[in-house]
């Protein structure tokens, strides 16, 4: 995915207006303040705060669900021009957000950071440095955009086009910064093992031993916790819920049609949002003593 400058606002569909407007202020709820302290930072929190974004995951997943495909949002030739329509859309977005301090939270990772505006905050709130400086750049952005486009999308929509191409991409980017901000987290997730642990990664990051560090960061049986957890979330926020008219809503029958299938969340974890993570992490550590 080649940088490239930001897209002229006259390529900018007028119609993109009003889910933009609704993107950003969605979007920014999503945003948090780290701990005031670097002493904030442990195995507990880290763990606290990837259970509370597999519900973000969850409910993006199942709000992308509600539109077809719509094959012409990601068509360059729809607009007749060099980017297709999700693309200009994510661009002019982060834009906006840039200029909102969107990016100064060590949290959020553009997917296209050339020529992102300065922020106009001031002054801007002071993040405290949880990350170590060497290897806080790690960045799987352009992984997550071929995997999101190529591999998941097709998996959890439906056939057809129905016009919303708008809110279409706009649907994308919420689950694009969902799983961005998740699969990066790797990064405090790395430290908070480092700090609780260092004698046992220092030997591996001396060596530079990517395979020894994988197995240090590696635990089967809680991945396969979080697997099973996460389809017993879209199991759950995913029910498609009906009452006849003699029903109460107290009723524990077994839902059967879901708007997400839960083994698609399943999978997403065991195949991407997990291996990404850890990647991650791996890549972390190894500038970990820089």
């Amino acid at each position: 995915m080649a940088s490239s400058p930001t897209t002229p606002s006259s390529m900018f569909p007028r119609f993109l207006s009003f889910a933009y407007g609704v993107l950003i202020f969605s979007s920014f709820c999503h945003c948090r303040r780290l701990q005031d302290s670097l002493k904030g930072l442990t195995l507990d929190s880290v763990r606290d705060f990837l259970t509370r974004e597999e519900d973000t995951i969850v409910f993006s997943l199942i709000e992308r669900a509600k539109y077809p495909y719509n094959s012409p949002t990601y068509d360059p030739s729809y607009l007749h021009g060099k980017f297709s329509l999700v693309e200009i859309f994510v661009r002019e977005t982060q834009a906006v957000q840039a200029k909102a301090g969107r990016y100064q939270n060590p949290e959020e990772i553009p997917f296209f950071p050339n020529n992102l505006p300065l922020s106009t905050l001031a002054p801007p709130y002071k993040f405290p440095q949880v990350l170590y400086p060497a290897a806080a750049s790690v960045n799987v952005t352009k992984t997550i955009w071929t995997m999101y486009f190529n591999d998941l999308l097709s998996l959890f929509t439906t056939r057809g086009n129905d016009g919303n191409y708008a809110l279409t991409a706009a649907s994308d980017l919420v689950c694009l910064q969902a799983l961005s901000r998740r699969i990066h987290y790797g990064r405090f997730v790395a430290e908070a093992k480092y700090r609780d642990a260092p004698q046992d990664y220092n030997p591996a990051i001396r060596a530079q031993d990517k395979d020894a560090l994988m197995k240090l960061l590696t635990s089967e049986s809680q991945e396969e916790l979080v697997k099973r957890r996460v389809k017993k979330k879209a199991m759950v926020f995913g029910q498609d819920i009906t009452l006849d008219e003699n029903d109460t809503g107290d009723s524990n029958s077994n839902r059967t049609n879901y708007k997400v299938d839960p083994s698609i969340a399943y999978h997403l974890y065991g195949d991407w949002v997990i291996p990404l993570t850890k990647l991650v992490e791996v890549e972390y550590l190894l500038h970990r003593l820089d």
